[in-house]
Order: C-alpha cells, then sequence, then structure tokens
C-alpha cells in the first residue's frame, strides 16, 4: 500500500528533526571530530541511516569529514548560516557598539549572551587586550546556571520556572541545587547584576546585567576578569561602566523591530 501524505510528511519531519540534532551534536563538539560510531550512539540512530544522514550533509557542506573518511566535524555552511543569524538581529547590531565602549573603558572581556532554552548562547565578544584574559567566542554556550550572563537571565524570572537539579558542575565553586541557584538568584534581584566568582571558569569572575527590552529579557551582557586582577576598585569600576552601558543600550532600543520567539 502506498504511504498517505500525512505519513510521508510525519516521516520527513523525523528526519528533519535528526538532521538538526546531529548539527547540534557536532556543533558542541567544538574541535573535537566525530565518528560514525559515537554520532549513531548519541542520537540513538541506527548506523546505516546515521551513516546517510553524513553523507547528504557532507554533500551539501553542513558536515566535513577527514581525509580517511572516518572522522566528522561541523560543515562551512553551519559559518554561513550563524553569520546570517547575527547579522540580520537588529538586537546585535544594537549592541555590539556599546560593547566595543566598555571594553575600551575596562580593558577586560565583555560579552552579550542571548538565553536558549537552559543554556546560554554567546552572540557577541569584545576581547581584553591584556596578556592574561579571558577566552571567548561567538557560538560558545554555557549553562544558564554557572555564569553571569545566565544569572542575569534568570533573575528576570520566577524561581518556580528553574529546574529541579541538580545541576551540572562546571568548577567546584558552581551551584549545583534549586536551593542554591534560588539564594543566589534573590541576590541578584537585590543588586541588580549577577556576580560569578570561578562558577564557570576556574580562576575568571564575572558580572551580569540583562538587558530589558523584552519582557522578560532574553539578552544580557556581561564582564569577565581574570581574579589575579580583580581588586576592589577595578570590581566597582566594572560594576559603574557596566550598569551605564546597560542604560545606554536600553534607552536606544526603539520599536519598530521584529519581535521573535
Amino acid at each position: 500500500m502506498p504511504e498517505t501524505a500525512g505519513v510521508r510528511e510525519v516521516k520527513s519531519a523525523a528526519r528533519t528533526v535528526e538532521l538538526l540534532e546531529l548539527l547540534e551534536l557536532l556543533a558542541a563538539r567544538a574541535d573535537r571530530p566525530a565518528r560514525l560510531q559515537e554520532l549513531a550512539d548519541e542520537l540513538g540512530v541506527p548506523r546505516s541511516s546515521m551513516y546517510a544522514l553524513l553523507q547528504t550533509l557532507i554533500a551539501r557542506g553542513w558536515v566535513r569529514t577527514d581525509s580517511t573518511g572516518s572522522l566528522y566535524g561541523i560543515g562551512i555552511r553551519t559559518l554561513l548560516t550563524g553569520t546570517g543569524y547575527l547579522d540580520s538581529d537588529p538586537r546585535v547590531r544594537l549592541v555590539r557598539p556599546y560593547l566595543d565602549e566598555a571594553s575600551e573603558a575596562l580593558g577586560e572581556t565583555i560579552h552579550l549572551g542571548r538565553l536558549d532554552g537552559r543554556d546560554v548562547a554567546y552572540l557577541a565578544t569584545r576581547e581584553s587586550h591584556e596578556y592574561l584574559r579571558t577566552i571567548s567566542r561567538v557560538g560558545r554556550r554555557l549553562p544558564a546556571h554557572a555564569g553571569a550572563l545566565g544569572k542575569a537571565l534568570l533573575a528576570e524570572r520566577p524561581d518556580a520556572d528553574l529546574p529541579d537539579g541538580p545541576y551540572e558542575p562546571l568548577t567546584p565553586n558552581t551551584r549545583t541545587t534549586r536551593a542554591a541557584l534560588t539564594a543566589d538568584l534573590a541576590g541578584v534581584r537585590a543588586r541588580g547584576y549577577s556576580v560569578d566568582r570561578e562558577e564557570a571558569v576556574t580562576g575568571i569572575a564575572g558580572f551580569g546585567f540583562a538587558l530589558r527590552y523584552d519582557t522578560p529579557p532574553q539578552d544580557a551582557v556581561s564582564c569577565s576578569v581574570p581574579l589575579t586582577r580583580l581588586t576592589p576598585e577595578h570590581e566597582a569600576r566594572i560594576i559603574e561602566v557596566m550598569q551605564e552601558t546597560r542604560t545606554r543600550i536600553e534607552s536606544a532600543t526603539t520599536g519598530g523591530t521584529v519581535h521573535w520567539r
């Protein structure tokens, strides 16, 4: 019996989901290429089906493979798509100049991030010119519970929305229980900004500020600094500059832009 249109549509949608999950998995591995069996096991897909998916994506530039055809990584088409996303986003375009100014004023690394499920995705970064500095990149993802960007955004939401935990520990200082995170978010609301002291990266402190041009906020800016350079005076200066930066960004936001869901 021939398949009905509805059945074909469901199968096509399932295959599309498999393709997207594969791309997300390869992207998350960054500079660690994967083998066929690893990908099949991770996604619960038969080896033969995974091989067919990979060959389809390689032919179209979404996935790349090594000279032996046994290792797989993310392809250049994903870069072009990601760049298109950033170039088309009015919020990113709006914020970039203010990141430049904050980085120049503080000499430290400044980030723009967006909440995406339980993670924060880095949309723009201005790195410090100091020899000892935070290293980051556009496209990086961190669990929201662990870093300054994520905690600034979680504090703008009801605690009831938090998952039960336990949460993934990135360092010995990461808050891994719901109770510990809830207590920390209360402090964020009282201060008006978040503080991350070696919770995401050992030796690094971060200060995060939600951008309230959406309700609830989806974006935040932060400043990251090595603890060896973080004196009380420098911390006070970071907070002052970043608060001013947030105010200027929010004041510059105008209507007439598309509000994506």
